[in-house]
């Protein structure tokens, strides 16, 4: 299993923390944001491969911003599989 914490950008949201399983994603969670919707979509996406939340949430927008947290998780999820490809450790953010 492979754990990311991604930084979000542009969102309400300030990091997502997901683990990785080959390329199926696994305990999502957000901090900050819209706490009952985020944990919808969590749970909506749980057990989804990378390619698969990709498809479906990219390229949301929040409003007049250029992004959302649907769509910062599919860049969060892409990002954390590239990293576990290449064999990067993270450190886990408290």
């Amino acid at each position: 299993m492979y754990h990311y914490n991604y930084v979000t950008e542009h969102t309400c949201s300030q990091l997502i923390s997901l683990d990785l399983d080959g390329d199926v994603v696994k305990n999502i969670s957000f901090m900050g944001g819209c706490n009952g919707n985020l944990q919808g979509i969590s749970k909506l996406v749980e057990g989804m491969t990378v390619d698969k939340i990709e498809e479906k949430l990219q390229g949301i927008k929040c409003g007049r911003k250029p992004t959302s947290c649907p769509d910062q998780l599919a860049k969060a999820v892409r990002k954390a599989y590239e990293a576990q490809k290449k064999g990067e450790v993270q450190e886990v953010v408290d």
